[in-house]
């Protein structure tokens, strides 16, 4: 199998290319999407190569354009959908539950969305308000909608091509702290990672560490340092929040005894909290501490000035995973 190295956007961009050459009722909507390849050029090329019937510019009008994303998944097209950022979405979040997600059960099965909604996810990138939020657990109390969040660039692709073949509406979100963070070697052939399967990034014997997005990549550097001082820390990547992938959770927590929870979203209801709940649901007696979430705070993603004092760090998952060390 051909091998290519690729950032996070160039993963998404070939995912994008190869469903709509292998499938043309694949198409692909949204603000810019079109000449200029989105505002983080993760759609670069599409236009030129597949022509303004199925790369199209709309205005700037979340509602319209997740509107007119259902519309054409529902009369059997398989849209793709980009919403410039995630905290854009807002406008368009009536349509998401009042239709995307209930097509399905609405219709009795007659009909289905399989629509794909991308948007650039979460902090890092010292931008202005409504540019680095972290709202996913929004989508996913949204029944009827998967929740896709990936942190490398080999999963962001299969994950893509997972989504755009799926019968209902994939919440994609792109962590745009990662978009050009480094390159990974992908298969160059299309490949699809199942959507509701963690990834084991590390094996450990001590503590469980659970994340997904940007934060996979801060807990396993927090796991590294945690390995430094005598301490085996494992890394799960959740890579879809909705469905979760529960027992992957409990059967490691299970082995190691203790659990890191982490994710850059508010704590209150996050899915840090569902998680925690599953584990003191399912796996309690194996316990040997309490569990430790290292998560955002509960207010608005602040302003780059103050954006490194919200954000989850190595330090401070290093600082847990020793707390649960410690209680005994």
């Amino acid at each position: 199998m051909a091998m290519v190295k690729a950032t996070l956007v160039e993963a998404i961009n070939a995912a994008l290319r190869q469903e709509m050459e292998r499938d043309k009722r694949v198409i692909v909507i949204g603000e810019d999407v079109g000449k200029d390849g989105g505002v983080f050029r993760v759609t670069d090329g599409l236009y030129a190569r597949f022509g303004e019937e199925r790369v199209i510019d709309t205005p700037l009008a979340e509602s319209g354009i997740v509107g007119t994303a259902i519309g054409l998944a529902v009369s059997g097209l398989r849209p793709v959908a980009e919403v410039q950022f995630d905290g854009f979405v807002y406008p368009a979040f009536d349509q998401l539950i009042s239709h995307a997600a209930r097509i399905r059960n609405r219709s009795r099965g007659r009909f289905h969305c399989p629509l794909v909604l991308r948007m650039p996810y979460g902090g890092g990138i010292k931008a202005l308000e409504h540019h680095s939020e972290a709202m996913e657990a929004l989508f996913v109390h949204l029944p009827g909608c998967k929740v896709v969040i990936p942190s490398n660039p080999y999963d962001a692709k299969g994950l893509m091509v997972s989504a755009i073949r799926e019968e209902d509406p994939v919440l994609f979100l792109e962590p745009k702290k990662l978009y050009r963070a480094f390159k990974q070697e992908i298969p160059e052939e299309p490949y699809a990672v199942p959507l509701g399967e963690a990834r084991l990034v590390r094996e450990g014997t001590d503590v469980t560490v659970v994340s997904y997005g940007n934060m996979a990549r801060v807990s396993n550097d927090a796991a590294e340092l945690a390995q430094e001082q005598g301490i085996s820390a494992e890394v799960i990547d959740l890579r879809t929040v909705s469905p979760l992938d529960k027992k992957a959770v409990v059967d490691s927590v299970k082995k190691t005894g203790r659990a890191v929870i982490v994710h850059e979203a508010p704590r209150s209801c996050g899915v840090g909290a569902e998680l925690a709940a599953t584990i003191a649901r399912r796996a309690i007696l194996s316990l040997k501490a309490p569990m430790e979430r290292i998560t955002g705070c509960d207010i608005i993603t602040p302003y780059p000035r103050l954006e490194d004092y919200y954000l989850p760090n190595p330090k401070r998952v290093l600082n847990a995973i020793k707390k649960t060390m410690s209680d005994f």
